[in-house]
């Protein structure tokens, strides 16, 4: 309730006068003037109460008046009154109706009641009262009241102490707030403060308002109390305490900063009297060390005195938060204070109390960074921070080092533990117990034996000090264990929190969350840097400043950690140290506190070079002004940096190992160890390494080396090993039994090994330049994996190599930056010799590139062209691997890509296929049947769909498939794919054609415009014909390739493409076509034919067996060449007409037919064979219709020429290229100016053949020289072939064809005629002896001369001088029958002699062939005999003579028919030609002939071979007919005509009849068969012809007639002889039988005599000789006496010869009728 309302006051008014009314009573015995006062004053009361309407007013003008009867009250000293007393007075002072004198009175009155020791407490409640309700006391009275105060504090009554003591900080407080009061009145006005002369005027207080100057003077006087000088305001001070003089110091500090910083008088006093003061007091702190002797100073040194030092703390930490500004220097010197409390030396209590100061500041961050703009940053300054960060490390390090046995512990030994304090105390402690003792163990360092538990001090952040609120304690407090430890913890933690909040902050959003586009970062970086140059270099200065010993500090601490909370907050401040450094580009403390997680990362020991060659480098980067003190803590596992006599120590982690083993697993070494372990504090490090990675990627730059390189070696140790995509999953190695991991870790796995998944993911948000720091981190890393997988088959790390995989995954939108480095490294991955670590970079390069194809990337690959190709490049360079492995993975690569991306290739399709065709022979069967797969897929699918000048590519490739070895299947199969593209070329040619010709001509002006000739293979053809070109080329190629059946189907497919196709190509490419592919090829396959081996080939690989026709390389490549030359021929043939218009057609003749004749004279009979086949078929040309002979109806259709040949434009092709005849009508119908293709030429093209002919025959027919064994010789089919091309040849050549040809002609018929056939031949060539029959090639022979002989017989008369040059062809033919023509020298063996298997060559048999080309010989001799040349030539005679050797052979011919069809022939030679030689008996011509013909006659009657024994009676017989038939012939056609025939020859055939009509007879005839082997009937028919011509009437001179009467005589005579001895003999032997021979001739002799009478009977009588007569008739009695004869067979005979004597028993005539006497 308000006190100035009505009822309030109306209630004062009372309760006054009641109070009155009271102490009246009170005092009315024994204090009579104060009853009348308090009578006085209540009448007043009343009065003012009635006149006033302003009570209140009214009363406090009066207040005086009031006051006085309570004050006289007081005066008395009875407790009841003063009490009733001040509790008026103080409700007056309630109601604010006390004056300022009247409140001077009061407080003189308490004085006194002070002085007196009355009513204390009630005294301190007025004061109080009087001071908190109005500002009515000033200056002296308020200084006395004050002073009232401060002594009833030093007063023997512990309560009145205590309230005086709370009632002066009361009042002092109140002071400072009228003053704040004041200032806040007078907040408008601004007053011009006069300037202060110097510093002189302690009490220049004249400027200040009066609440501000009793604040001063309050202040001041403080100062100079605690100081222990006597105060210039508070008179009256009998007693004073620093202690509490310092705490009411602070209290002013803390509560009132503005006044101190608004008013120069009060920074004055700060500076002049608080600093030194504080100074002064903190001097025996500083000057004593704990443990040293007094003897050692001369002065004894004052301890420390707690109380006061703590007091002292306190109020530099007010000093330093609130007037740092003011007080710049006084702070460096307090902060250097500080930082000696926490020496070593110093007693525990007073560094306990420095920590918690140090830690007051920690939580201030904007006070640190002061600190270091005004000292750390200033040239000649205390490195302040630096120091005190350091002296925080340093006093951690010392809180475990265990003191040496002897000194007093500095810990605090636990409770329980032994009194020494010595490492055997340590031990005993709670720590030596370890993890397993305690079920929950307490939060705690351990280190070295050295256990310190962790309290909880304060939340994080705030500093709420233990020590520094002991006020109460004047003993120095005994520190709990483990508590200064814990709050230099907490220092540590909140600086690094401060440090980083506050910049954080001010850094504010200049590192935005995504990834910011590169230009907007530089502009912002940019204007930041020209804002706050300043600010940048003092962050920089903090973290360099506090980097070093931070580090110290939290590693060791790291290490000793054994609570997850404490590791934890350890490794996050390091983690946010690490961030900091990276966002100011502080690299060397980066990677240092990187470097301290990695390590805690890592089992203890554990040798990474990474990490202690960053560790050496740091030592050379750390700044030079880094210099105080050393850390006295030596220790092996440190990694110490010492610096200017300062060793920074990164602590690695110690070996004991107090904490929970996780998992055991194998170090990534080079050479196999033993197992590392790793415990639950190594994977909470580890995570915190993924949090930094992930969450500071973008600041870590180089230190991604050192951060994945210590993930690389856990994830090894945990056994995580990639998955597909590059991921980590937990997986066995493969020498992993000694991996241990306890449950725990099993179910953390997954999750690290998700979180290190996302951390690579998150690199897509990293900016360009951090993600090149994890590229090229990566890339090392894996450099390191791959020298360690050097020349061992251990498992390889492939974390570097999956990792770079998952990075490339997720940055696909901006591939290219970082492809280059990225494909790059993992090329030379895949070419390392490890095959785990070459497998996964091919698994690396291939996703990288299959995903960068099928990313949707912004423009689309399809208009990004040079993106496309980036991407495809690795593929290529996969090329240039050797290993197996590697390709295989590529081709598979290709295969997908196919598959997927094959429409959408476009310019990368010379990549691919460049890939597909990277093939090598040394390359195993897989890889090359893969890439087969690839092509096989482009050729059946994507030839549409890929640029046209891809083709070219798709052509080379499939013939290097064609051409690799390893796998013949698929090289037959490529050349089916050849055949498919060539029908893609002919299907689609019109758009291709149109698409390679844009494509030329841009290709042409780039090359004018380079100046270089336009590169392209058969360039001047035009691109489409060069497709073309290429493509035989490459059939061409495989047509020459080792293997026979590759060989074999590239031909046929080469051949079959150029014949279906070829209509496609331009004219003049035809000529690159001839000669660049048709007659290359035969080039190449002629020579490999020539040189080839002629070993047998066993076997063809695996079971397979060879033909024995293929069983040598060379009859192999005798079928290929086969094959070539026919096709060759045939497309000569086919395109005829088009290749004559090409100009060199005559040469090219040439060379085809040296081809076709190299080929038959090859010594290889299928060749050669083959050879002739294509001669025959390029012979079978026909001529173009002459116009002469053109079909009437297209004569009368007179055609234009339609179509320039040359120059055909327009979509289709020109018309010229077919060959149909209408086309070729056409080209010769219409305009005359177009002659018909040239005879000359036609003609000389038909000569050149003949001459190729020729060559051959006469090649192939030519004997060898030498006798070897091993010569070759032709076979029948060749020679057969041969000599049937001569007929279809000759037709062309025959008006040209001259003698000389003729004779060469029967030189090579001659030839091969003679040629043997090998005896394994022979059986298919000779169906066997028996049979008569001719061979096709004596056949082919005949015909030849057949067709010569027709040509000659309708052709001019100058041709027909050739006929004898055929007779004598034929004749020699005919000679062949009885003497076989030798072959060279070769020993042939008569066929009927030879078994087929012991001679090596057969002779034919010729008589089939002899004999029919007599045949031929009479006939032809039927039709020409008359012929002058026939007759000139002699022909008869020829023939006679050749005839002579069956005749005269006869019985000895090697055939029966020989004989008998020579002499038939003879027979019909002579009938035709015997009047031709009467006829020309006067020219001479047939003189020579005669005597040939004797002699034959001769030789054939009388032959000197004798008949077989085997001859049966009835082929005697027949045989005998046929000399009959001669004998007939001679009397018939040549003795009538004696008179034209020479006389010799005459009588040669006389004395021939003589001869055989006496013949006698052979004495080895048996005698049964005596007397048929006597010839009776020829003997009987030469008799009879002898007689005939004896007696005929023509004989034309008497000596002619004398020559058969001389013989006729002779004959009688013989007869008589014989007769007359046979009847001699036949006497005398009387019973005895005569011999044989003996009677046979009597037989003979009488059967001639039978003749004889015959031939007389017949014959005119005149023409009989006289004397003939007498002889016949002189006979008759010989005859007669030969009755007796015992022989019936005489008998007989003489019955025959006595029968035709009745003739001649006629009556004789007279003489004298006779006219004679």
């Amino acid at each position: 309730m308000s006190t100035s309302t009505p009822e309030a006051v109306k209630k004062l008014v009372d309760n006054m006068q009641t109070d009155l009314r009271s102490l009246s009573m009170e005092c009315k015995k024994k204090f009579p003037p104060v009853k009348e006062a308090a009578e006085s004053g209540i009448v007043k009361i009343k009065t003012i109460a009635a006149r006033n309407t302003g009570i209140l007013a009214a009363l406090k003008e009066n207040s005086s008046e009031v006051v006085q009867p309570f004050l006289m009250g007081c005066g008395t000293k009875e407790p009841k009154i003063t009490q009733l007393c001040l509790a008026a007075v103080q409700r007056l002072m309630t109601h604010e109706v006390v004056s300022e004198a009247a409140a001077g009175n009061i407080i003189n009155m308490l004085w006194q009641l002070m002085e007196n020791g009355l009513e204390e407490l009630k005294l301190l409640q007025t004061v109080l009262v009087l001071l908190t309700t109005n500002t009515v006391a000033h200056d002296e009275a308020l200084s006395k009241a004050i002073v009232v105060c401060f002594r009833l504090h030093f007063t023997k009554d512990n309560i009145t102490n205590n309230t005086a003591a709370a009632t002066v900080r009361q009042v002092v407080t109140v002071v400072f707030e009228r003053m704040v009061a004041e200032d806040e009145r007078h907040k408008g006005i601004i007053e011009q403060p006069p300037v202060i002369q110097g510093n002189s005027n302690r009490r220049s207080t004249n400027t200040l308002r009066p609440c501000a100057k009793d604040a001063y003077m309050l202040f001041q006087d403080l100062c100079q109390l605690v100081n222990a000088d006597a105060p210039y305001w508070l008179t009256g001070m009998t007693e004073m305490t620093r202690t509490f003089g310092l705490e009411l110091l602070e209290s002013v500090l803390n509560d009132f900063p503005q006044v101190f910083l608004q008013h120069q008088e009060f920074s004055f006093l700060l500076k002049e009297r608080v600093c030194p003061l504080v100074i002064k007091l903190f001097s025996p702190n500083i000057k004593f060390r704990q443990g040293s002797n007094a003897t050692s100073s001369p002065a004894p040194v004052e301890k420390p005195y707690f109380p006061i030092c703590m007091r002292l703390l306190r109020v530099v930490s007010v000093l330093i938060k609130h007037f740092y500004s003011l007080l710049v220097t006084e702070c460096e010197i307090f902060l250097s204070l500080l930082v000696k409390f926490l020496d070593g030396d110093k007693p525990q209590w007073l560094r306990a109390v420095a920590v918690e100061s140090i830690h007051r500041l920690c939580v201030q961050p904007h006070l640190l960074r002061s600190f270091c703009q005004s000292y750390d940053m200033k040239q000649h300054s205390t490195k302040v921070f630096r120091d005190i960060v350091n002296a925080l490390g340093s006093f951690i390090q010392s809180l475990f080092i265990v003191p040496n046995v002897g000194n007093p512990p500095i810990v605090n030994t636990p409770a329980g533990a032994a009194g020494t304090g010595g490492p055997a105390t340590a031990q005993s402690g709670p720590g030596a117990a370890g993890v397993s003792g305690r079920v929950t163990p307490q939060a705690a360092f351990e280190y070295r034996g050295t256990w310190i538990p962790i309290m909880t001090v304060t939340v994080q952040g705030s500093a709420k000090a233990t020590c520094l609120e002991m006020l109460d304690k004047v003993e120095p407090p005994s520190i709990p264990e483990g508590y200064a430890m814990s709050v230099a913890f907490s220092c540590l933690l909140d600086l690094v929190q401060g440090i980083t909040s506050m910049l954080e902050k001010e850094l504010g959003q200049s590192a935005p969350q995504t990834r910011p586009d590169p230009a907007m970062v530089q502009k912002q970086t940019s204007e930041q840097s020209d804002k706050e140059p300043d600010t940048r270099a003092v962050w920089v200065e903090m973290v360099n400043a506090c980097w070093c010993g931070l580090l110290a500090a939290l590693s060791l601490l790291l290490d000793a950690s054994t609570d997850e909370n404490a590791t934890e907050n350890i490794l996050k401040a390091e983690l946010t140290m690490a961030s900091l450094c990276g966002r100011l580009s502080l690299v060397t403390p980066r990677d240092a506190f990187i470097t301290a997680i990695c390590k805690a990362s890592l089992p203890p020991h554990y040798a990474l070079t990474v990490l202690s060659s960053s560790a050496s480098t740091l030592t050379n980067k750390l700044p030079d002004y880094i210099c105080g003190k050393v850390l006295a803590v030596p220790m092996a596992t440190y990694t110490a940096y010492s610096i200017q006599g300062q060793n920074v120590q990164i602590i690695s982690p110690s070996s004991e190992s107090h904490q929970q083993v996780v998992a055991v697993g194998q170090p990534l070494t080079v050479q196999p160890q033993g197992t590392v372990v790793l415990t639950a504090k190594n994977i909470q490090c580890m995570r915190t390494l993924l949090n930094l990675a992930h969450c500071h990627g973008a600041v870590l730059g180089t230190s991604w080396q050192l951060v994945l390189a210590t993930l690389q070696h856990l994830v090894w140790i945990l056994g995580l090993k990639p998955g597909s995509g590059g991921a980590l999953k937990p997986g066995r190695a493969v020498e992993g039994p000694s991996t241990v991991l306890t449950t725990a870790v099993m179910t953390d796995l997954p999750v690290i090994a998700n979180i290190l998944s996302r951390l690579f993911e998150s690199s897509q948000h990293l900016d360009d330049v951090s993600l090149h720091h994890l590229i090229n981190a990566l890339c090392s890393l894996s450099m390191e994996a791959m020298d360690m997988a050097y020349g061992n088959n251990k498992e390889p790390s492939l974390f570097a190599v999956a990792k770079l995989l998952e990075t490339g995954l997720v940055n696909m939108d901006r591939i290219e930056i970082l492809w280059r480095p990225l494909t790059g490294h993992l090329l030379e991955v895949c070419q390392h010799p490890n095959s785990r670590m070459r497998e996964w970079g091919a698994e690396a390069v291939t996703a990288l590139i299959k995903s960068g194809l099928v990313y949707k990337h912004d423009p689309a690959l399809s208009e990004n062209q040079r993106l496309q190709l980036l991407l495809l490049n690795p593929l290529k360079e996969l090329s240039n691997i050797v290993h197996a492995d590697i390709r295989q993975k590529q081709l598979e690569c290709v295969l997908q890509i196919l598959q997927s991306q094959g429409d959408s290739l476009g310019p990368g399709w010379p990549l691919v296929l460049g890939v597909i065709g990277a093939i090598r022979n040394d390359q195993g069967e897989s890889l090359i049947r893969t890439a087969f797969q690839c092509l096989q897929l482009v050729v059946t699918d994507f030839l549409p769909t890929m640029p046209c000048t891809c083709l070219q590519i798709v052509v080379d490739v499939a013939g290097s498939f064609g051409l690799q070895n390893q796998e013949l299947n698929i090289s037959l199969t490529s050349i089916g794919l050849l055949w498919n593209i060539s029908d893609h070329f002919f299907q689609r040619g019109e758009t291709i054609e149109k698409e390679l010709d844009k494509e030329e001509t841009i290709l042409e002006k780039q090359a004018k415009e380079k100046g270089v000739p336009l590169n392209r293979p058969f360039h001047p053809a035009p691109p489409f014909d060069c497709l073309w070109l290429c493509l035989y080329a490459t059939l061409g190629e495989l047509c020459v390739d080792p293997r026979p059946a590759v060989r074999k189907s590239a031909g046929q497919t080469l051949f079959s493409t150029i014949s279906a196709h070829g209509t496609l190509l331009q004219q003049a490419t035809w000529q690159t076509v001839v000669w660049k592919v048709l007659f290359h090829l035969l080039d190449r396959v002629r020579k490999s034919s020539t040189t080839a081996d002629k070993e047998k080939i066993e076997s063809g690989g695996g079971n397979i067996l060879i033909h024995h026709s293929r069983d040598t390389a060379e009859k192999q490549w005798a079928e290929t060449w086969v094959l070539t030359l026919a096709g060759v021929a045939r497309i000569f043939n086919t395109r005829r007409y088009l290749l004559q218009s090409l100009g060199d057609f005559f040469k090219a003749w040439e060379v085809l037919l040296d081809h076709i004749q190299s080929a038959a004279l090859s010594k290889n009979n299928e060749v050669s064979l083959a050879a002739l086949k294509s001669f025959q078929e390029i012979l079978q040309i026909v001529t173009p219709v002459k116009d002469s002979e053109k079909p009437d109806t297209l004569s009368a259709v007179n055609l234009p020429i339609l179509i320039d040949p040359v120059t055909a434009s327009g979509p289709g092709r020109p018309l010229e290229r077919t060959d149909s005849l209408g086309e070729r009508l056409s080209r010769y119908s219409g305009a005359e100016q177009i002659p018909p293709p040239d005879e000359i030429e036609d003609s000389a093209l038909w000569w050149s053949a003949w001459n190729a002919w020729y060559r051959i025959g006469t090649d192939s027919t030519k004997p060898p020289t030498s006798s070897e064994k091993l010569a070759f010789i032709p076979s029948q089919p060749f020679l057969t072939a041969l000599i049937q091309i001569f007929p279809a040849l000759y037709q062309h050549i025959k008006t040209g064809f001259s003698m000389d040809d003729l004779k060469k002609l029967g030189v090579i018929l001659h030839g091969a005629v003679s040629v043997p056939i090998s005896s394994d031949a022979s059986p298919f060539i000779l169906p066997s002896y028996t049979e008569a029959v001719l061979t096709s090639l004596q056949e082919a022979v005949l015909t030849s001369l057949d067709v010569l002989q027709k040509a000659i017989c309708v052709g001019p008369e100058n041709m027909q001088v050739m006929y004898p040059a055929i007779f004598h062809q034929l004749l020699l033919f005919v000679e062949f029958s009885c003497k076989p023509p030798q072959y060279g020298k070769l020993e042939t063996k008569h066929v009927a002699n030879a078994k087929y298997n012991q001679a090596e060559w057969v002779a034919l048999n010729y008589v089939p062939f002899a004999e029919k080309s007599l045949e031929v010989v009479v006939d032809l001799y039927q039709k020409t005999a008359c012929h002058k040349a026939v007759v000139s030539e002699k022909v008869l005679k020829k023939i006679i003579k050749t005839l002579r050797m069956p005749l005269s052979l006869k019985y000895a011919c090697p055939s029966e028919s020989t004989w008998k069809l020579a002499v038939s022939s003879l027979l019909k030679v002579l009938s035709i030609g015997l009047p031709v030689a009467r006829q020309h008996a006067s020219s001479g011509k047939f003189d020579t002939m005669w005597p040939e013909l004797a002699s034959a006659f001769e030789d054939f009657l009388f032959t000197k071979s004798t008949p077989p024994d085997n001859l049966s009676i009835q082929e005697f017989q027949k045989n005998e007919g046929i000399d009959v038939e001669v004998v007939q012939l001679i009397s018939t056609e040549i003795l009538p005509f004696a008179n034209f025939i020479p006389k010799e020859f005459v009588g040669q055939i006389m004395a021939m009849l003589n001869k055989g009509s006496i013949h006698s007879q052979s004495s080895s005839f048996t005698e049964a068969e005596i007397d048929i082997r006597m010839r009776e009937e020829f003997s009987k028919v030469c008799f009879e012809t002898l007689l005939q011509f004896s007696f005929s009437n023509k004989v034309t001179t008497p000596q002619e007639g004398y020559i058969s009467r001389m013989a006729l005589s002779v004959l009688l005579k013989r007869s008589q002889d014989v007769l007359h001895r046979y009847v001699e003999d036949e006497r005398l032997s009387g019973r005895c039988p005569l011999p044989r021979q003996q009677v046979t001739e009597i037989i003979f002799v009488l059967k001639a005599i039978s003749t004889l009478m015959d031939s007389l009977k017949k014959t005119q009588p005149e023409n009989v000789d006289a004397n003939t007569w007498a002889q016949v008739i002189a006979l008759y009695p010989t005859l007669v006496e030969c009755i007796m004869c015992s022989s019936s067979e005489v008998s007989s005979a003489l019955k025959e010869a006595l029968g035709p004597f009745k003739d001649f028993m006629q009556p004789p005539v007279t003489k004298v009728q006779n006219g004679e006497s």
